[in-house]
């Protein structure tokens, strides 16, 4: 999610060249060669696990934004606001707590990260105004802050190498969570009202559990790396700090591109189902699922592709080659909507775990800084994208909206302009 606007990027200028060098970071980019595949597999599984928690709670506030907007009575502008102000707190905050937790390692970050999505959570359940749904968004938005580019860095230490796989597969739990989260939305939530999503305090409470023996884990490693540094090898530490800079900055486009136009399907999906084909709630978060799974599976594709056949190939397919699809979805039948819908999840969900570690290998030893810089510019694009297609809708429709995003894709022609860093490390 990264827009040209985006609270999360600094501009180029004023980034210092300290950030450009390799460095030799004091706590791990992966885990010691002696630590058994076994376990690297079970820190790997726990950690995705605690992201399908997390995800899955976060999702649901767009999920009961038709309860909201009825209860509240408000219009897309508000529930546009809803989603901005949990999204740019998060994409504010992701990167500085990347930044400091590169410097200053923080085992159990992650435990605390949850407990602030727990009493979001709590508070989104019991909230008696608009103006407290808005705090409990900012403290969602905190937990997502903490929680992201602590765990991504937990998958990169348990990657065994397979840096692409390892965060495919951590992605795939936030994207499963994402899925799962409107469904449960539907048959628990929809019932209940407002009060019901107290109900998502147990997964909460569960993923704290958890994430703390994870926060065990990485404390004993850092330890046994005590007094150790450890620089990762890299093909592209001759890189200049201008084709770093231009790199990053095409990555953040297509982040752009992706996330501003996933907004329009995560944020406004069923809205544009009732309106345009006068189906049901329950019948719409049922496609909305469909559409968040296809998004889980080609995110766990998408990241075992980039390690085999190599990440710029992977990010040229999945922005660019959604574009046909995005641009006839506007036009589509009811039937062809879901499927479209589909494909469209699937193919450009690809992108985003090959984009990391593209970023993470052309800043080696920055593990925290990028991955909170690029969730955040994710979440960021995510938030303006929903506060700007919501109040578009307003003054125009929701149909009127998914014909202007269908542009987006386009933006994915810039991937040529990326360097080849997969043969140079292939050369070396």
């Amino acid at each position: 999610m990264n827009e040209n606007s985006s609270p999360a990027i600094m501009p180029a200028a004023d980034i210092p060249d300290a950030v450009f060098q390799a460095q030799e970071p004091i706590l791990l980019s992966e885990a010691p060669q002696s630590q058994p595949s076994g376990t690297l597999l079970r820190v790997l599984a726990a950690i995705s696990f605690c992201h399908l928690l997390n995800d899955m709670v976060q999702s649901l506030l767009p999920s009961i934004y038709p309860i909201l907007k009825s209860q509240f009575h408000l219009d897309f502008a508000h529930l546009g606001l809803l989603t901005f102000t949990y999204q740019v707190v998060a994409s504010m905050l992701q990167p500085l707590v990347g930044q400091f937790t590169d410097k200053r390692p923080m085992p159990f970050a992650l435990p605390a990260g949850m407990t602030f999505t727990l009493l979001g959570l709590l508070l989104l359940a019991v909230a008696p105004t608009f103006g407290w749904l808005i705090a409990a968004s900012c403290l969602v938005g905190i937990g997502s802050a903490i929680f992201h580019p602590e765990s991504s860095r937990i998958a990169r230490m348990a990657s065994g190498g397979k840096h692409g796989f390892a965060q495919s597969f951590f992605q795939v739990g936030g994207n499963s969570g994402s899925a799962i989260g409107p469904l449960l939305a539907a048959f628990i939530v929809l019932p209940q009202g407002q009060k019901g999503m107290a109900w998502f305090a147990i997964p909460a409470i569960v993923g704290i559990a958890v994430l703390y023996r994870i926060g065990r884990w990485y404390r004993e490693r850092q330890a046994e790396s005590s007094g150790t540094k450890h620089v990762e090898n890299t093909a592209v530490a001759n890189l200049s700090k201008g084709r770093i800079v231009t790199a990053l900055l095409i990555l953040i486009a297509l982040i752009f591109s992706k996330y501003f136009y996933l907004a329009s399907l995560s944020s406004y999906y069923t809205f544009y189902l009732i309106q345009r084909f006068q189906v049901s709630v329950r019948t719409s978060q049922i496609m909305l699922f469909a559409f968040l799974g296809a998004v889980a599976a080609g995110t766990l594709i998408g990241g075992s592709a980039g390690d085999r056949w190599g990440r710029k190939l992977v990010i040229w397919i999945s922005i660019l080659g959604v574009l046909p699809f995005t641009l006839i979805l506007p036009y589509a039948s009811l039937f062809w909507t879901g499927v479209l819908s589909v494909i469209i999840g699937f193919v450009i969900a690809s992108a985003f775990s090959a984009i990391l570690v593209y970023a993470q290998e052309l800043l080696p030893g920055r593990v925290g800084m990028i991955s909170g810089l690029f969730f955040g510019v994710a979440f960021g694009m995510g938030g303006i994208g929903a506060a700007v297609l919501g109040k578009i809708a307003d003054v125009t429709s929701i149909i009127t909206v998914y014909r202007l995003c269908a542009y987006l894709p386009a933006i994915g022609l810039l991937t040529g302009f990326l360097p080849d860093v997969e043969p140079r490390r292939a050369k070396r």
